[in-house]
């Protein structure tokens, strides 16, 4: 163990913050890692679909692998803002250098006056609505409790809204199908999509009674951010995106058999005792890439369910400094934040990204063979995304290790301070340095296991 030396803590340990921590461990520079959820995962528990088993399991193999590292103290449950002060943190506590891998966590809002006020009264967001779907099949599942229905409304436009249309769709379905007695697992209902699974059960849609969830965007279909241009595009590359985007949503809709409206924004809501009942949609036209509202077009849309799905943005911690919805930073290569000397933002905490697949997607270009693939949505489709955040963070880390290079080292009694209140908050965590075990005991549920049993 080291008794002097650099001592770096990083906060969020997912991609982007175990990434860092093992470059860092690499020039043998101490970190602890505190981590606000009980596993470290992120977005893989709780934005990625439960059915990308092989994925998850593949991608938070590699997040053990380098936080489970002689020079990594492991903190979790320790949300920063919460639990733990930032000011305190940077400026009593000692660290050679502060790291926020954060993500994105908190849902963008809705911009309809009052419209939080229904939450969880007819109104819900996608990050919490996506997390309890990844771990509803399990009994003792503790977190909100979400009573999917029928003709649910979606507001979106990216990849994340088609998630959850997925979702609602092979929820409704696989409840109908256990009311009639057939066994139905959410898995299967993925992997085949909802047609081909009726027809092997000898059943139809139009028997489950069932009318299906509408997705509604503001823009044109192939406006949706589902495929990217290259820089200066030309007529000939928006026909191919355009193209491309009609292709996927096309396909989704008749694997899944959800509905969508394009131009359409929604501007009022419609209350009754107490609840959300549905939305005001006005028709929208699109010229010259602007969005503009057509007069006289507003009507109501009645709905039980009214799922939010329009994008991510980092929670708002005390003491640091913002630009728009986004950490500021000073220096885009390290991403040190303005106004700190050894403070860094890394991953979504500066980019203000938190959607996986819309996030993915901006950074590469979809041609339409891999389009036509799009059905299975299989781990290729996901892994350029982690690629990517493992890259940024790693190339920010190595520049980060750099810059303490010039910096004085920590003396015995500086690490043996910090050292010390790390073991308080792991104390308190119930965490007592064994990181195998402690991910064993606090691992959910698999679907996967339990529909094997």
């Amino acid at each position: 163990m080291k008794e002097s030396g650099h001592f770096v803590a990083i906060f969020g340990g997912a991609v982007a913050g175990s990434e860092a921590a093992s470059k860092l461990t690499e020039r043998g520079i101490r970190c602890v890692v505190f981590e606000q959820n009980s596993l470290p995962y992120g977005k893989l528990e709780s934005g990625l679909p439960k059915w990308h088993i092989k994925l998850r399991d593949k991608e938070e193999r590699k997040i053990n692998d380098k936080l489970n590292h002689s020079l990594v103290d492991f903190v979790p449950s320790v949300e920063l803002g919460r639990d733990i002060d930032f000011t305190d943190v940077v400026e009593n506590w000692g660290f050679s250098a502060v790291l926020l891998a954060t993500g994105a966590w908190k849902d963008r809002p809705l911009p309809i006056e009052g419209i939080d006020d229904y939450v969880n009264k007819g109104f819900v967001y996608q990050n919490p609505f996506v997390a309890w779907f990844n771990t509803n099949h399990d009994p003792e599942n503790s977190t909100t409790g979400y009573k999917v229905s029928d003709n649910a409304i979606i507001i979106g436009g990216g990849l994340a809204s088609i998630d959850v249309a997925k979702i609602l769709m092979i929820e409704t379905v696989r409840i109908k199908l256990e009311e009639k007695g057939f066994r139905a697992d959410v898995i299967s209902l993925e992997k085949k999509g909802i047609p081909e699974h009726l027809s092997e059960l000898g059943i139809t849609f139009e028997e489950l009674n069932l009318e299906g969830c509408t997705l509604y965007y503001r823009r044109r279909l192939v406006d949706m951010p589902l495929s990217s241009l290259p820089e200066n595009p030309n007529e000939k590359d928006y026909e191919v995106a355009h193209r491309v985007r009609h292709k996927i949503v096309e396909l989704a809709r008749k694997k899944y058999l959800f509905r969508f409206e394009e131009c359409h924004q929604p501007v009022g809501k419609i209350i009754e005792d107490g609840q959300l009942e549905g939305l005001v949609f006005q028709k929208t036209a699109v010229a010259d890439g602007k969005v503009s509202k057509i007069d006289n077009s507003e009507y109501a849309v009645r709905s039980p369910m009214i799922i939010s799905a329009i994008g991510s943005l980092p929670e708002p911690i005390r003491g640091l400094p913002y630009t728009g919805n986004s950490y500021e930073v000073t220096d885009t290569n390290t991403g040190k934040l303005k106004g700190f000397e050894n403070v860094f933002a890394l991953g979504n905490a500066v980019t203000g990204r938190g959607n996986i697949k819309e996030s993915q997607l901006h950074g590469r270009r979809v041609s339409e063979q891999v389009m036509d693939d799009y059905l299975t949505w299989n781990s290729g489709d996901y892994e350029p995304l982690f690629e990517r955040a493992v890259s940024d963070a790693d190339e920010k880390a190595e520049r980060i290790g750099e810059h303490l290079k010039k910096e004085s080292t920590l003396t015995h009694d500086q690490v043996q301070s910090i050292l010390t209140r790390v073991k308080e908050f792991q104390n308190k965590s119930g965490y007592d340095g064994n990181y195998e075990k402690w991910i064993q005991n606090q691992l959910p549920a698999r679907i996967e296991d339990l529909l094997q049993s």
